[in-house]
C-alpha cells in the first residue's frame, strides 16, 4: 500500500446538547461532520427545501403544464452516466404520471455526440422527422449555448435542468432550472441532475393540482425516490442534509421492496439483498453497472432496465449491464497496466512528478478513462488527466480527477485563461471535469496544466493523508456497532462513511484470490480475535506477525455459512515499528 498519513477527525469539543437518544459513539460521528441539532437528522420529506426557491422552475412549470394540457411533443434529453440515467428514467415516468402521453428520451453517444445537447443532435432529429415541440435536458444543458440555439432556430422549446457550475454564457433557453446558475437562491447547492428534475415535477404536481388539471387517482411522485436516491449517491454530490433525505427515502422504498424492478434487478445479478442494502450498495454496486453501459456502450440499456415494468425485463437488461460492467472491469484493469508502466518510464519518484498529470495513450477507451485517471489519482495522489483519442483521430478526449483542496474546474479555467482556445470544450466539478483538444497541443496543455496545479496547491497537499474517527474501544468492537453504523447514515461524499483506526497484533496473515489479504488480528490493549480482510493489497506485504499493524478499517457484518460475525473492512495498514 502507499505510504498515508493518518489524520483524525476533530471531534466535538463539548458534549453534544442534542441526539440525547442516540448512542454516544453516534453523537460523536454526527458532531464531527457538523451535525449541530436534531432537525439535521430528520430525513421525512417535510425537511426538503421547497423548489419553489429554485430560480426559474416558475417558467419551467408552465412549458411543462401547456405540453401536457396540449399534448405536446416532448424529448428529454439525458446523458451518458447514472446520474444522467436516472434523470432521464425520473423525467420519462413523472411526466408520464402527471398527465403527457407523448413523451420520449435521447442520450448522446458518449462516443460520436460527446457530453449534452449539441447542434448535431439537433440536427439529426430534423432529419429523422423527429422534431419535439418541448425538449427537456436533464444532468445537462447548462454550457450548451449552440445546442439550445440550434434547437430554438427550429421552433423548439427548450427547459434546462442541470445541477453543473455555469460558464460565463448562459444558453438561450425558454426556462433554465439549476441551483448553480447565477442568482439561483435555492440553498442545497449540491443537488444532483436527478434531485433538480424531481423537484421540477413536485412543482408541477403542485401547479397542476391547483389548477385541477391533476390526473385521478392522483400520482405519488414519492415512488421514485428510488431514482433520486441511485443518481444522488452515484454521481459522487455531497451528501448534505437535504441529499440525504433524498438518499434515506430512498433507501426505505428499496429496502421495502417497492423500488423499481430494475434496481432491484441489479442488485440482484450482484447478490445483494435488497433489504438489508446501505447507500455504499447504491455507489459501489449498482452505480457501476449502470454506468458501464455508458461507458462501453449504449445508456439506453440502462434507462430501459430503469424503466422496464416487469421482472422478466428488468432482469434481462440487468444481466447485460453486469455483461458490460465485467467488460469494463478488464479493460480498466489493462489500462492501469499500462498507465502505471507509463509512469514508471518517466524513471521519476513521487516527489519528482509533475503536480498536475496529464497522460495518454493511442490504446486507451474513452469509456473508461474516468475512472483511470481516479486510480492513478489514487496511486500517485496528484490531480490526473487521463487522455484517449477522438474517433476523428485529430483530437483527443480527457477525464480529470482531482484531489481534495483542488477544484478541477476552476483549474481548467485559469488554463483556459492562460491559452485561449487551447481547449476547443471543457467542463465539470470540483473534483471531476472533461476536456477536448487537439492531439498536437497535449504537451503544451500538460505544462500549463501543471503549472496552474502549482499556482493552486501547497507541497504539502500533495501528501497523501486518511482521515479517520479515532478507534474504537474493545467495548465498541462488537457486531453490534458494525450493524448500528450501517444502517446510521446515509454516508456519503462529506459525510463520510465512519473509518476508525487503531493498533493491533496480527495474529495471522494469508492471501486470498491472488489480491486479498485475510488477517485475524486482535486489540493492542486485548480484547476479542477479530476478522480482518484488505482487498487488492497485491501479493506481496510485509509479515505483520512480526510487527503488529496499525489498520485503519470500517465494522462489517460478515455472513458465512449462515453465521455472522464482525469483520474489519481494511483500508489501509502499516507496521507499527
Amino acid at each position: 500500500m502507499t505510504p498515508k498519513k493518518i489524520l483524525r477527525r476533530p471531534g466535538p469539543e463539548t458534549t453534544p446538547d442534542w441526539g440525547q437518544n442516540l448512542p454516544p459513539l453516534l453523537r460523536r460521528l454526527y458532531a464531527a461532520r457538523g451535525v449541530t441539532s436534531d432537525e439535521q437528522l430528520g430525513y421525512t420529506l417535510k425537511h426538503l427545501a421547497s423548489p419553489m426557491n429554485l430560480q426559474g422552475i416558475d417558467r419551467a412549470v408552465v412549458l411543462l403544464t401547456e405540453a401536457i394540457t396540449r399534448q405536446q411533443r416532448v424529448l428529454v434529453l439525458g446523458d451518458f452516466d447514472a446520474d444522467g440515467a436516472t434523470s432521464t428514467a425520473v423525467a420519462m415516468l413523472g411526466l408520464g404520471m402527471l398527465g403527457l402521453n407523448d413523451v420520449d428520451f435521447r442520450v448522446p453517444s458518449r462516443f460520436s455526440d460527446g457530453y449534452g445537447l449539441t447542434p448535431g443532435i439537433i440536427h439529426r432529429l430534423q432529419e429523422e422527422g423527429s422534431l419535439p415541440d418541448l425538449l427537456v435536458t436533464v444532468d445537462n444543458g447548462i454550457s450548451a449555448v449552440e445546442g439550445v440555439r440550434a434547437a430554438r432556430d427550429l421552433g423548439i422549446k427548450v427547459v434546462v435542468t442541470d445541477h453543473h457550475l455555469a460558464g460565463e454564457t448562459l444558453p438561450e433557453a425558454d426556462a433554465i432550472v439549476n441551483p448553480n446558475q447565477p442568482g439561483c437562491p435555492f440553498l442545497s447547492k449540491n443537488a444532483a441532475g436527478v434531485g433538480v428534475m424531481f423537484y421540477v415535477l413536485t412543482a408541477l404536481r403542485k401547479h397542476l393540482r391547483e389548477q385541477g388539471l391533476l390526473p385521478e387517482p392522483q400520482p405519488n411522485l414519492g415512488s421514485l425516490l428510488d431514482l433520486v436516491a441511485l443518481g444522488t449517491v452515484a454521481d459522487v454530490v455531497p451528501l448534505d442534509h437535504n441529499n440525504r433525505i433524498f438518499v434515506e427515502q430512498g433507501l426505505r422504498r428499496i429496502r421495502q421492496g417497492e423500488a423499481r424492478p430494475g434496481i432491484l434487478a441489479l442488485l440482484e445479478v450482484a447478490g445483494r439483498d435488497h433489504t438489508d442494502i446501505s447507500s455504499t450498495d447504491l455507489g459501489f454496486v449498482v452505480g457501476p453497472r449502470l454506468n458501464a453501459a455508458g461507458r462501453l456502450d449504449d445508456m439506453s440499456v440502462g434507462i430501459a432496465c430503469l424503466l422496464a415494468d416487469c421482472h422478466d425485463e428488468a432482469q434481462r437488461l440487468a444481466r447485460e449491464l453486469d455483461t458490460f460492467n465485467r467488460e469494463r472491469r478488464t479493460i480498466e484493469k489493462d489500462m492501469k497496466t499500462q498507465a502505471q508502466d507509463l509512469l514508471a518510464s518517466m524513471s521519476l519518484d513521487i516527489e519528482g512528478l509533475p503536480w498536475g498529470l496529464a497522460l495518454f495513450d493511442t490504446e486507451w477507451h474513452q469509456g473508461v478513462i474516468g475512472i483511470l485517471a481516479a486510480r492513478i489519482r489514487e496511486q500517485t495522489h496528484r490531480p490526473t488527466i487521463a487522455f484517449a483519442p477522438d474517433d476523428n483521430g485529430e483530437d483527443i478526449k480527457g477525464s480529470a480527477r482531482s484531489i481534495p483542496g483542488l477544484h478541477i474546474r476552476d483549474v481548467l479555467a485559469v488554463v483556459d485563461a492562460r491559452h485561449p482556445g487551447m481547449m476547443k470544450k471543457y467542463g465539470g466539478h470540483a473534483m471531476a471535469a472533461g476536456m477536448t483538444l487537439s492531439r498536437e497541443d497535449l504537451d503544451a496543455f500538460s505544462e500549463a496544466f501543471d503549472r496552474a496545479v502549482r499556482d493552486t496547491l501547497r507541497a504539502e497537499d500533495l501528501e497523501a493523508a486518511i482521515t479517520t474517527d479515532g478507534p474504537l474501544s474493545p467495548d465498541e468492537l462488537q457486531l453490534e456497532t458494525a450493524t448500528l453504523l450501517k444502517r446510521a447514515g446515509p454516508w456519503g461524499q462529506h459525510f463520510p462513511e465512519p473509518l476508525f483506526d487503531g493498533n493491533f497484533r496480527v495474529v495471522s496473515q494469508r492471501i486470498v484470490g491472488e489480491n486479498h489479504l485475510k488477517l485475524v488480528l486482535q486489540p493492542e490493549e486485548g480484547g476479542a480475535i477479530i476478522d480482518g480482510i484488505a482487498f487488492n493489497t497485491g501479493p506481496e506485504v510485509p509479515d505483520y506477525t512480526r510487527t503488529g499493524a496499525r489498520v485503519v478499517y470500517k465494522p462489517d457484518a460478515n455472513t458465512f455459512r449462515g453465521r455472522t460475525n464482525l469483520q474489519l473492512l481494511v483500508d489501509y495498514l502499516e507496521p507499527l515499528v
